[in-house]
C-alpha cells in the first residue's frame, strides 16, 4: 500500500511510529512504555479511507487481541468504530503481515484475553480503573 493510499493519525507520536514502521519494514524496536506494538491497516468507518493504527502487541498462539483502552478515557478510540464497521483487515507483526477477522469478545473469553493484555501492557489495568466503561477487547482470528 502506498502512503498516498492511507491517512495517517493526526497525533504526531503515532504518526512518527507508523512512518518508522513503514520505512524499516518491521514493527520490531517500536515500543510504547517498553512494550512492543503491531500495526493494523483499518478502513475508516465513515470515510472508507485506509488508516494505519499501531496498537500494543497482545499475541497468543497465532491470534491477537486489540484493546480499545483510549488511555482510560470516557470514550472509545476512533479505531474502535473502524473495526466495528470493517472487521477484516491486515496486521503487521515484525516483518510479517497477515489478514485477520476481528470480533469483540465478552464473558470468560474477554477475561482470558484481558489477562493476557494486562500481562503484555500493565497500564491497561490502570486505564480500566480510570473509566466507567468496560474497555472493549477484540480477538483477531487469522483468515
Amino acid at each position: 500500500m502506498s502512503e498516498q493510499a492511507v491517512e495517517f493519525s493526526p497525533t504526531s507520536w503515532v504518526q512518527d511510529q507508523t512512518k518508522k514502521i513503514l520505512a524499516t519494514g518491521t514493527t520490531e524496536g517500536i515500543e510504547v512504555f517498553g512494550s512492543p506494538v503491531v500495526l493494523l491497516t483499518l478502513r475508516g468507518a465513515r470515510t472508507g479511507k485506509l488508516r494505519y493504527t499501531p496498537v500494543m502487541r497482545v499475541e497468543h498462539e497465532g491470534r491477537y487481541a486489540v484493546v480499545a483502552s483510549n488511555g482510560g478515557s470516557a470514550g472509545h478510540p476512533t479505531w474502535y468504530y473502524n473495526i466495528k464497521a470493517h472487521p477484516e483487515f491486515s496486521l503487521q507483526d515484525g516483518t510479517v503481515t497477515k489478514e485477520y477477522a476481528a470480533r469483540e469478545v465478552d464473558g470468560a473469553e474477554r477475561a482470558q484475553w484481558w489477562e493476557r493484555a494486562v500481562a503484555a501492557y500493565p497500564p491497561y489495568a490502570e486505564y480500566q480503573e480510570k473509566t466507567d466503561r468496560q474497555i472493549p477487547v477484540f480477538v483477531l482470528d487469522p483468515k
